[in-house]
Formats: C-alpha cells, sequence, structure tokens
C-alpha cells in the first residue's frame, strides 16, 4: 500500500506559556516532534509532510536532516484546513495517515493496526476509551454500534458528553475522498473552525465505512497542551522503560526514580540505585552495579564494573572490573581498561588509563595516557593548558606520582619513574629514577602570628 503521512505541527501551544514551539519541547531528553517521527519512520511510508505555523523555523531548523515535506500553514484555522494544505503533494491514488506532532507517544504496532484496516472504500480511525473523555471527541454510534459521526465536545449536548469513546483525531483514508470531503467543509460550530471529524459524517453520506481500533493504553494518544500533561506522559514514559529493563533481568531499586532519555543496551545481573540518568546510546555489561544519582551519556561499561554514587561520565568507555567513585567525573574520550580504579573528586578528560592502574583521590588528569600499574597520589594535576592550546602527559607503565604533584604538559613520565609527594615536572624523566622539585625546608624561631589592632 502507498501512503504519505501528514503531521500536523502548526499549534502554537499557548499554554505551554513558552517561546519554544510546542512540538520542540522535550519529552525523554527528545522533542516531541522527533518522537513521532522516529514511530513514523518504523511505517517506511511513501512520504511524510509536516503541517508548521508558529515558530516555524525553529521545527524546521530543528529536523533539517530528516526527508520531510514542510508545509506551511499561515494562518491557523483548524484541523481540516491544516490537512487540506497538504493535498496537492498527495497522489490519488494513496492512502493519507494523519497524526499530531504533540502526541509523542503513539506506537507504531498501533498505527500498523489502523494501516491494516484502511482501503479505497473505508475510513479507519483511533478512539480511545476514557473513564473521563473531557477535551475528546465523542465517537456516535448507531444500534448497530457502527460509527456515523464525531461530534467536538464544544459541540456536544449533556447526553453526548457522557460517551466514554472519544476520537484520538489519528485516522486514514484515501487520498482522493479527502480531497474532496475537505473542500466541502464548513466552519460551523462553536470554534468556526474547519473541523477534520467532519468528514466523518461525509462519508457515512456516501455510505463509507468508518472503520475502528484502540491503541494499547491510553497514553499513546495522549496530547500535550501544557507543562502538566508533559509532566504525566514522561513519567509514563519513564515507568514503560524502567518495566522494559526489569523484564530484561535489571534490578531497579526504585524503578520510579530512573530516567532514560536515549537507548539502553543490558547484559545480565545488573543493580541500579536510585535517581539514575542515561543520556544517549548506553551499553552495560554483566555484573554491574551503579550507585545512586549517577548520569551517564554516551557510555560504554564492560563487565563486572562498580560505579559508586554521585558520578558523571560522558562520552567514555569503561572495561571490565573498574570501580569508580564516589563523585567522579569522566569527561570526553576518557577510555579505563581492566581493572582500573577511578575515586572521589577525580576528574578526567580525554585520557587513557591502562589496566590495573589507579587515580583514587582528589586529582585532575586531561589530555593524558596512562600506562599500567600507576599509581596516582592524591592532589595530582596535569597542567595542560597553556592559555592558547592543550598539551599530553604521557605517564608510562609502573610509575608512582607523589600526592600533590603538578605534571607540567608535554612531559614524559618515563617506565618505573617515582615522582617525589609536592613536586612540579616540567621536563621528562628517566626510567626507574626518583624525581622530585622542592623549595628548601625552613624554621623561623620565635616568630609572632600578626593579631588585629584593638
Amino acid at each position: 500500500m502507498n501512503f504519505s503521512v501528514v503531521i500536523l505541527a502548526a499549534g502554537q501551544g499557548k499554554r505551554m506559556c513558552s517561546d519554544l514551539p510546542k512540538v520542540l519541547h522535550p519529552l525523554a531528553g527528545k522533542p516531541l516532534l522527533a518522537h513521532v517521527l522516529q514511530t513514523v519512520e518504523n511505517l517506511k511510508p511513501s512520504q511524510i509532510l509536516c503541517v508548521y505555523g508558529h515558530g516555524g523555523t525553529q521545527v524546521c531548523e530543528a529536523f533539517s536532516e530528516k526527508s520531510i515535506s514542510w508545509v506551511h500553514q499561515t494562518e491557523q484555522k483548524g484541523t481540516g484546513h491544516a490537512v487540506a494544505q497538504t493535498l496537492s503533494h498527495i497522489p490519488d491514488d494513496h492512502q493519507v495517515l494523519v497524526l499530531y506532532g504533540d502526541v509523542p507517544l503513539i506506537q507504531t504496532e498501533t498505527l500498523q493496526n489502523l494501516i491494516n484496516l484502511s482501503n479505497d472504500q473505508n475510513i479507519a480511525i483511533l478512539t480511545v476509551t476514557l473513564e473521563n473523555p473531557t477535551g475528546y471527541g465523542r465517537i456516535i454510534r448507531n444500534e448497530l454500534k457502527e460509527i456515523i459521526q464525531i461530534i467536538e465536545e464544544k459541540d456536544a449536548n449533556e447526553r453526548e458528553r457522557q460517551i466514554k469513546e472519544g476520537n484520538s483525531g489519528i485516522l486514514i483514508a484515501p487520498a482522493l475522498k479527502l480531497k474532496t470531503w475537505l473542500n466541502n467543509l464548513k466552519p460551523n460550530n462553536a470554534q468556526s473552525e474547519y473541523y477534520l471529524t467532519d468528514i466523518i459524517g461525509m462519508a457515512v453520506q456516501e455510505n463509507i465505512s468508518i472503520l475502528s481500533t484502540q491503541p494499547h493504553d491510553p497514553e499513546e494518544v495522549f496530547g500535550i497542551n501544557d507543562r502538566l500533561q508533559l509532566a504525566y506522559l514522561e513519567r509514563y514514559f519513564q515507568k514503560k522503560q524502567a518495566e522494559e529493563l526489569m523484564r530484561k533481568g535489571v534490578t531497579l531499586i526504585d524503578p520510579n526514580r530512573l530516567d532514560i532519555r536515549g537507548n539502553v543496551d543490558v547484559g545480565r545481573d545488573i543493580l541500579i540505585d536510585a535517581n539514575v540518568i542515561f543520556e544517549g546510546v548506553i551499553k552495560i555489561g554483566n555484573r554491574v552495579k551503579i550507585g545512586a544519582f549517577c548520569h551517564f551519556k554516551d557510555v560504554s561499561i564492560g563487565d563486572d564494573v562498580e560505579i559508586l554514587p554521585y558520578s558523571i561520565f560522558e562520552n567514555a568507555t569503561i572495561e571490565k572490573n573498574c570501580k569508580i567513585g564516589p563523585f567522579s567525573r569522566l569527561r570526553p574520550e576518557t577510555h579505563l581498561s581492566e581493572n582500573v580504579h577511578i575515586g572521589n573528586f577525580v576528574e578526567l578528560k580525554k585520557t587513557t588509563v591502562a589496566k590495573n592502574s589507579k587515580i583514587n583521590h582528589l586529582s585532575y588528569v586531561g589530555d593524558a595516557q596512562i600506562g599500567c600499574d600507576v599509581n596516582i597520589g592524591a592532589g595530582t594535576i596535569t597542567c595542560n593548558y597553556d592559555g592558547a592550546n592543550k598539551h599530553q602527559t604521557i605517564i608510562e607503565d609502573r610509575v608512582f606520582v607523589g600526592s600533590d604533584t603538578q605534571l607540567v604538559a608535554p612531559v614524559t613520565i618515563a617506565e618505573g619513574t617515582t615522582i617525589g609527594a609536592g613536586s612540579t615536572i616540567t621536563k621528562d624523566t628517566l626510567p626507574n629514577s626518583l624525581t622530585l622539585s622542592r623549595s628548601p625546608q625552613k624554621s623561623i624561631a620565635n616568630w609572632q602570628r600578626p593579631v588585629k589592632k584593638k
């Protein structure tokens, strides 16, 4: 079947009280419209048309890499008017699937079920049954349970408002018939708008069948109009992701306090404590333990790694059997080989650390290559930036760096070197040497500390 997808994304979103177009507000770290587009791409449509209006430049630029035909709706006159703007781009032999940029959690399976119902002689719509369908148009059925009309809530009478089955707004219809129906719409309603839902009555008059299906969860068709609704769907989405991880064997100490803003690939027997955030692409090996309040972005974690609380990692690779934290930070392009220990208040940036090495306390190491079996003492700093350019520090195998040491790059600490505590190293060292730099210690007898003047 050839079908075009039309995504309506022109609304201003006044209730968001924001300068940002509504469809660009993030849910799980991605714009609302990005969620819809990801689902649509799974369906492999013939084309995607997106109707934009308010904040149009921002919306188009945010998705400039996508294969989307953008259609500008200069005036917002209702859903029927919005879809009508796309008709000149759609072949007559296509089916037209209408979606919404502010309904982010619609699932591929649900839409595929809807598409499977459709043909040239019917309209297939997605309805939802809710205990409280406030805000939804109501589905009107005859005594044979056939859909004969959709009444918008503002136009419904008291009896019609008691109906629990609501219209999601999502439908698929044959393009040729849709073009005729949309051309015949009239704004005879409380909103003085051109309602897409009015095509249902037109189709019924032509003896066109109206078929329906429903989503697995009602939240799939929930739209976002304000920050409260955005927060509700954020928690719903996170709950579903947490459930999926637990089904894969992950232990979550508190499933309600986990945020996933990307994709997480997990091994077996993983334990994740509360208030952990995953962003981007995350890979976690087997038997990994992650402490509370950790934040990961684009990180690969090997088997048997333990990460203690309050650690932050970005664009880093951690091989097996490492122990990191608490309060550690791995910045981009950091690579830890197996059995490395990174301790509290240690920051690494663009640094590789070979196996069995340790940086356990209060250190900054940037633009460095660290060999095997190295021990870096507390308070060590690689001075990698001269105010204009970055320089590299190379620390070879089996080096011992004493506490409170500054390594002024570019510098190479040769294999087996021992650096005395409190040293500032500005030149390359000799292999298996003791290297230190210290000012002579002095004591001044009977020295009087200054006191405040009375």
